[in-house]
């Protein structure tokens, strides 16, 4: 018989690991302390917007026309350990305020509160990105609370999901990574995972600390990539190179690779600038500091982006942004998405804003998340009214709708015709044949 599963936190990673879930044949039972949510899922409806997560939630949410029945929500801990056999921590790990560390909270207080309920052996698997020690730490807190004693155990089972691929991602992930501390942790984690495992996906069971670390590792070898290119982005402008075609050439090279390879405004969202700061917070309580201090770095060099593409701003309208009509195609931190998160784009938009710019913002997703950020700025219906009387346009998510805008007719719409690609994802010569002046970051001759 199927171990039956609940998913404890019902945000962008728990919403999309139950229906999945569900969609792989499982009994779910979803839990988040916020009734609104739980409400909001029973209904088929996401609180966050994700390709395909609505389609699979339709097909399982219990008492859905057509729905399988498989997935179900409470606010209920006594409920959920009733329920499942294997509890997935889904729970968010923010940033600590004032902090590099992340806050562990929310991850210690669905321990507390699931614990306790636990009379039969159960498996509880984190999936939450936390510090390296986390996990063993709340083991042994689970064998404190728990009734089951030690039938009650605890894994370590990272996620590594792409905002905009997350479904896909969790039904046919690249690898998948356990953390156990027995064989029955092991093979239960195998059974629930059997559909990607036959498809041929790399299974890695490990320690708990080094599944902890494979996450946070990841996320540090991403931001040092990306912080790389657009390093080599600021040497192009002071030398008048390519950064585009420098990061084409050396892609072509297999030992570098040409993915997160592209110089723009830098990384954002929920998990990039959060993690790695919370990644040195913890080297530094382990007596490590010095093995991660590059990504200090890594950290200053993302943010520099922003101040040097608001720098790049003035510098196109001849010095002042005092009163300059400035049109911002994007708002969330990537494409696909509506999490706007220490999205590069939205705060670019905010600082021009705050130095005298009347800012208009556009984005197809993200705009009522953007407007409960900045209340403040302007926000268009479509990119072709946020550019409407614009001194200069700024691309500054890579939606695929902006890299299909006529040039031509936009012109018509502009003050002053003036393209920043935040993204290095438009033809300059396309622009450039419709009259615009077109620049980029690290592109100073393109």
């Amino acid at each position: 018989m199927s171990p039956k599963i609940t998913v404890i936190g019902l945000g962008y990673l728990g919403a999309t690991h139950a229906a999945a879930m569900a969609e792989l044949g499982f009994e779910v039972l979803g839990l988040d302390v916020l009734p609104e949510k739980t409400e909001l899922l029973a209904r088929g409806e996401t609180p966050m917007y994700e390709p395909g997560l609505e389609d699979i939630l339709r097909r399982h949410v219990a008492g859905l026309p057509g729905s399988s029945g498989r997935l179900s929500f409470t606010t209920s801990y006594a409920e959920a350990a009733e329920f499942g056999d294997i509890h997935f921590i889904c729970v968010n790990t923010p940033q600590k305020p004032g902090e590099y560390a992340c806050d562990m909270s929310y991850v210690d207080s669905a321990i507390e509160s699931l614990a306790p309920h636990l009379t039969r052996p159960a498996l509880i698997a984190g999936k939450s990105t936390v510090p390296v020690g986390s996990a063993a730490r709340l083991a042994r807190r689970v064998a404190e609370l728990a009734p089951a004693g030690d039938a009650a155990e605890l894994a370590w089972n990272p996620e590594f999901l792409r905002e905009g691929f997350a479904v896909e991602d969790t039904l046919h992930p690249d690898r998948i990574v356990v953390g156990v501390t027995s064989e029955r942790a092991e093979t239960l984690l195998r059974e629930v995972y059997a559909t990607p495992l036959a498809e041929g996906t790399p299974f890695i069971a490990t320690d708990l600390p080094t599944a902890e670390l494979v996450k946070t590792a990841a996320n540090a070898f991403l931001s040092t990539k990306i912080s790389f290119i657009n390093a080599m982005a600021e040497i192009c402008e002071a030398s008048g190179g390519d950064v585009v075609r420098l990061a084409e050439a050396l892609g072509h090279d297999d030992r570098i690779g040409r993915k997160f390879l592209r110089a723009g405004i830098g990384f954002g969202g929920g998990c990039l600038p959060k993690d790695i700061r919370a990644f040195m917070a913890r080297a530094g309580e382990l007596g490590a500091a010095e093995a991660v201090a590059f990504l200090r770095e890594i950290d200053a060099i993302n943010m520099r982006r922003r101040v040097d593409m608001v720098e790049l701003t003035r510098e196109t309208l001849d010095g002042s942004l005092l009163g300059k009509r400035v049109a911002v195609l994007g708002a969330a931190f990537k494409p696909d998405s509506d999490d706007v998160r220490d999205s590069p784009a939205l705060n670019i938009a905010g600082q021009l804003h705050l130095q005298g710019a009347e800012v208009t913002v556009y984005d197809p997703k993200a705009m009522e998340n953007a407007k409960r950020v900045f209340p403040t700025l302007r926000y268009a219906d479509s990119a072709v009214e946020a550019v409407q009387g614009a001194h200069a346009v700024l691309h500054l998510t890579e939606w695929r709708e902006f890299r299909e805008l006529d040039p031509a007719a936009l012109a018509e719409t502009v003050s002053t015709r003036h393209i920043l690609d935040g993204r290095n994802t438009l033809d300059p010569a396309l622009w450039r044949k419709a009259g615009w002046t077109y620049r980029a970051l690290g592109r100073p001759t393109a």
